[in-house]
């Protein structure tokens, strides 16, 4: 009798041990906790029962201190777009919001549409070497956005840096519960929710999951419902047409994202004045013009990625924090050239700024601009 009761503790200790994380229908588990500061807005989970197993990755160190922005930080002029440095024909046009539109890069989904109105792409990896997208959109009507996909992780940071709305098609549960909870809860926008900003478009080939659209006049007209128009002192971000003094010559940038699903190639091609964006060595279309899709600027963000316990799919695969705030290394490329730059966003409010090597903000060209997230011990070549 007690050599079964025996058994059945330790039964009972290893089932403890070895219990699931949740998929997207089940409970939501907890991130992995770290050292590195999150925003002030993340409330802390309640111990869960039964106790998670130990964190995926070890602990990050804490960070030192992460120096100030330079001060002041110059107010963008009246009539020129803040996220573009471009000028605005119309100002009124300057009291409607940025928007945020997650799309997907599945490679079934390419060409996507409406990429290459944006103001400001963020381009980073998802789970499983899959890249994913967040599109920021303010200066430029757009007949058409998607396909519109789930949130992630870094979706908590972009409408902070950006004061922009977030159009997303839903999220896992812990992420889900963290955009609900967040001090821009009251502009994001999510069609499992019902905001009435979405409709489904067939494209042959298309499976369902991918066919969830939306356009910029669309929001807006929600947005304005909502009580959210207003112009906002949007700063951070410094342009001029001249080309800065020093940089290298880079005719080529090659980041390998996924050899399978997602690596990048930007091509300089001097008549655009852009890079040039491939997959795969693949030119990247925009669905709705059936051009390559083409950058004025291409800033490369070197971020510590942290693999956390949420779970996304059916699959088990699992969340990935990156840690957008603090400050870390950074390349930007335009005209041409390349030059090594440091990105800084000391605190939540904070825009994402980039200091060159004078310790002031670095000008881009004006137009759009590319950010490419890549861990930090990525190895991006440039030729």
């Amino acid at each position: 009798m007690k050599r079964c009761l025996h058994l059945s503790v330790l039964t009972l200790l290893v089932a403890v041990m070895v219990w699931p994380l949740a998929g997207c229908g089940g409970p939501a588990p907890t991130p992995t906790p770290t050292k590195t500061p999150r925003p002030a807005f993340t409330p802390t989970p309640e111990p869960p029962t039964p106790t998670p197993p130990p964190p995926i990755q070890a602990e990050t160190p804490t960070p030192e201190p992460t120096p100030a922005l330079p001060t002041p930080l110059p107010t963008v002029a009246g009539n020129v777009w803040p996220l573009t440095g471009l000028p605005v024909a119309d100002p009124t046009l300057l009291e409607r919001p940025p928007i945020a539109v997650k799309i997907s890069n599945s490679p079934q989904v390419r060409p996507q549409s409406g990429l290459q109105a944006a103001d400001i792409v963020f381009e980073h990896l998802a789970e499983g070497g899959v890249t994913r997208f967040t599109a920021i959109y303010h200066s430029q009507d757009v007949e058409r956005i998607g396909s519109v996909r789930s949130a992630r992780l870094i979706d908590l940071e972009i409408p902070a840096m950006f004061q922009c709305a977030l159009i997303y098609s839903g999220a896992s549960p812990e992420v889900t519960r963290l955009i609900t909870e967040s001090d821009f809860a009251d502009r994001a926008f999510s069609d499992w929710f019902g905001a009435p900003v979405f409709y489904r478009v067939k494209i042959p080939g298309l499976a369902y999951e991918h066919t969830l659209f939306t356009d910029t006049q669309t929001i807006w007209n929600y947005l304005k419902t909502k009580g959210l128009f207003g112009k906002r002192d949007i700063r951070g971000m410094r342009f001029d047409a001249a080309v800065p003094a020093g940089g290298k010559p880079v005719a080529s940038v090659f980041i390998p994202y996924s050899k399978y699903y997602s690596d990048v190639t930007w091509t300089y091609d001097a008549q655009r004045g852009q890079y040039l964006h491939s997959i795969l060595g693949e030119p990247h279309k925009d669905r709705l013009t059936d051009q390559q899709i083409g950058a004025n600027n291409v800033v490369i963000l070197y971020v510590n990625h942290v693999e956390t316990l949420i779970v996304e799919d059916e699959l088990g695969s699992h969340s990935v924090q990156i840690q957008l705030w603090g400050e870390g290394r950074g390349t930007v490329l335009r005209d041409g050239k390349a030059w090594d730059v440091t990105w800084r966003r000391p605190n939540r409010p904070d825009p994402l700024t980039l200091i060159g090597p004078d310790g002031q903000l670095f000008p881009l060209k004006p137009g759009n601009t590319w950010y490419n997230t890549v861990p930090l011990d990525m190895k991006v070549t440039m030729q």
